[in-house]
């Protein structure tokens, strides 16, 4: 009897829930049992299988049982719990908290609470019980938490593993040690007369020769084979986390929510976080105008320094429910199958901890810095990252469509907070503490710099971030060997220390040569002017392995028109050895100052699937 009363208040309220999307009996049997299957409350899957906003959803729920609905839980009011550790915090659904002299519990209940709540509200009425939607709690409880979450998420890595934060480790001493060994270099190999030239013949070698000959060898590697599986199907497939941090872009959010709405993964599987900066008011309005969509949450970080991406994202990992997790920016636009694709890619192979999707520019016919933006991306992307996977080499992931196993990614530490390019410094950590890396047969789809000032910005955050990294792992070098073993030591010092350098020494190079050419007017063998022809050499190897990876990288995505521009590189280069200074200097005088890129600027039309 007492089940055949509450089967019969469950329909009913599923009923009420519906309203005019109510059909019969057997309608809701199937709901349940869907609900049941997939391990959801009937509730949120209501939510998420109608398309009925939270706020719609929780307030008729509420109605019908006769307790109280708020939308939001008032401001500053004083949480009356206590946790541990900030990642009990995903898994609260409810708390007391003191408003004047009354004590309430704000609570998001599942469907089996609810009868409950209502029970309690029947025998009590003077107990204190308000509905919110999940949204509301999860903002009310980041707010009261937001110290305890502000301090993890500077402190996550350095507790979880010493000698590896920027925080700690890239001092001010080691800063100026590097400095020194960058001018010095550029200076040696700059003003080297013919007697020493021989002297420093292998540290020119190391510098450009290898890392070309990388290239070359990533160039005739052959692709990677296709991940040829079924794609796992609804039932099979995970609750999969998407983060997306934003500061000042509110005119992203509206095409932002359309790709992630175009996601072919079911939507109660869905954990969509938009992570944004307080300060960054017009984002937050933005982002709340969508928060109708029960896939989308709101995450708000409190003005806190380090001003950076990896901190916002540190600040809510703790929030992640999902078995795996991919970063988007602002600019995204995925294939709507990647997060398929990616679920299915760690289901079968086990070994896995991290997939990078490749990042296509799609706005290269924009300008020249647009269009050797996209080459670029199309040599790292397309044929640089595959060989580095391959070989089983350090892979300095992508800021954007990395997908992780949540547990690998939580084991070794997060994001580095102070570092401004997380991306880079994840994919050495992998690497040293031998988690796999591989490349997802996928794409995302980015918007480039359009204009030189922008391009600039990013370049040097992005060079800055490479010097830090590069500052932080080999504060402690016996330690780093012994972890990443031998090749792979060589391997970044090789590979990462020649992106750190390669730039300024090529512009020097290329400066120094058109100088001594136009000044001399020949060179002859036998005078101390024949060094600038060693010069030349390395000027040449390092350009023709850099041009074929674009070549075969453009002719790759079929964007044969910009084939053109290819013979102009060495000037992008040389702004990249512009870009390096600028970030040599920031190193020392703001270490961690994120140099935010605009988005939306393009006037290209983008795509939407």
């Amino acid at each position: 009897m007492l089940a055949q009363n509450k089967e019969k208040s469950l329909f009913a309220l599923i009923k009420f829930v519906l309203g005019n999307a109510h059909k019969n009996n057997e309608q809701i049997k199937n709901i349940i049992q869907s609900a049941n299957e997939q391990d959801i409350d009937v509730l949120r899957y209501i939510s998420f299988e109608y398309k009925i906003s939270p706020i719609k959803l929780y307030s008729k729920a509420a109605k019908y049982c006769n307790l109280a609905f708020s939308e939001v839980v008032p401001r500053d009011i004083k949480i009356n719990l206590d946790i541990i550790h900030v990642e009990e915090l995903k898994s609260i659904n409810g708390f007391k908290a003191s408003l004047f002299d009354r004590e309430i519990l704000f609570v998001t209940p599942n469907i089996d609470d609810l009868f409950i709540l209502s029970n309690e509200f029947k025998n009590n009425p003077k107990s204190y019980i308000c509905i919110v939607p999940p949204n509301a709690l999860q903002e009310a409880l980041v707010a009261n938490f937001s110290s305890d979450l502000i301090d993890e998420a500077r402190q996550r890595l350095a507790r979880r593993w010493r000698f590896a934060s920027a925080h700690l480790d890239l001092t001010y001493p080691s800063r100026i040690l590097f400095l020194i060994g960058f001018i010095s270099l550029i200076a040696l190999v700059t003003l080297t007369p013919l007697a020493l030239t021989i002297y420093i013949l292998p540290l020119l070698i190391l510098l450009f020769l290898v890392p070309a000959w990388l290239r070359l060898a990533a160039v005739f590697e052959p692709p990677p084979k296709p991940f040829i599986k079924t794609l796992l199907g609804d039932d099979d497939l995970p609750i999969y986390s998407v983060l997306i941090p934003l500061r000042d872009e509110a005119q992203m959010v509206s095409q932002l929510a359309r790709a992630m709405q175009n996601l072919d993964y079911p939507p109660y599987k869905l954990d969509i976080k938009f992570i944004v900066e307080s300060a960054s008011k017009k984002t937050v309005l933005a982002v709340r105008e969508i928060l109708d969509d029960p896939r989308f949450e709101l995450i708000i970080v409190p003005k806190a320094s380090p001003h950076t991406k990896p901190k916002a994202l540190d600040f809510a990992l703790p929030f992640v429910r999902g078995k795996h997790l991919v970063i988007y920016d602002a600019e995204d636009i995925p294939e709507p199958s990647q997060l398929r694709k990616s679920a299915t890619r760690f289901a079968y192979d086990y070994a896995i901890d991290c997939i990078q999707a490749e990042l296509v520019i799609e706005n290269d016919k924009e300008s020249w810095l647009t269009n050797l933006f996209c080459a670029e991306y199309s040599a790292l992307f397309g044929i640089m990252l595959p060989a580095l996977a391959k070989w089983k080499f350090p892979m300095p992931l992508g800021g954007t469509s990395n997908h992780f196993r949540t547990s690998s990614l939580l084991e070794v530490g997060g994001w580095d907070a102070f570092n401004v390019t997380e991306d880079a410094d994840l994919g050495l950590r992998l690497s040293r503490l031998r988690y796999k890396v591989g490349i997802l047969n996928s794409k995302t789809y980015e918007e480039a710099p359009a204009t030189l000032f922008a391009w600039i910005n990013q370049r040097t955050r992005w060079m800055k971030g490479w010097m830090q990294t590069f500052i932080v792992h080999n504060r402690h070098p016996i330690v780093f060997f012994k972890d990443a073993g031998w090749r792979n030591f060589l391997a970044f010092q090789i590979y990462v220390g020649s992106l750190i350098i390669s730039p300024a020494l090529h512009t020097i190079f290329l400066m120094v040569f058109i100088f001594r050419f136009v000044s001399a007017g020949k060179i002859d063998l036998q005078t101390e002017e024949a060094w600038l022809f060693i010069y030349l050499f390395f000027l040449v190897v390092g350009y023709l392995a850099t041009t074929l990876h674009s070549i075969i990288g453009m002719i790759r995505l079929k964007k044969f028109k910009a084939l053109f521009l290819i013979p102009t590189l060495p000037f992008y280069w040389a702004l990249s050895g512009i870009a390096s200074f600028i970030a040599a200097y920031e190193l020392i005088v703001k270490p961690y100052f994120w140099s935010k890129t605009k988005h939306g600027l393009t006037n290209v039309k983008r795509r939407q699937k």
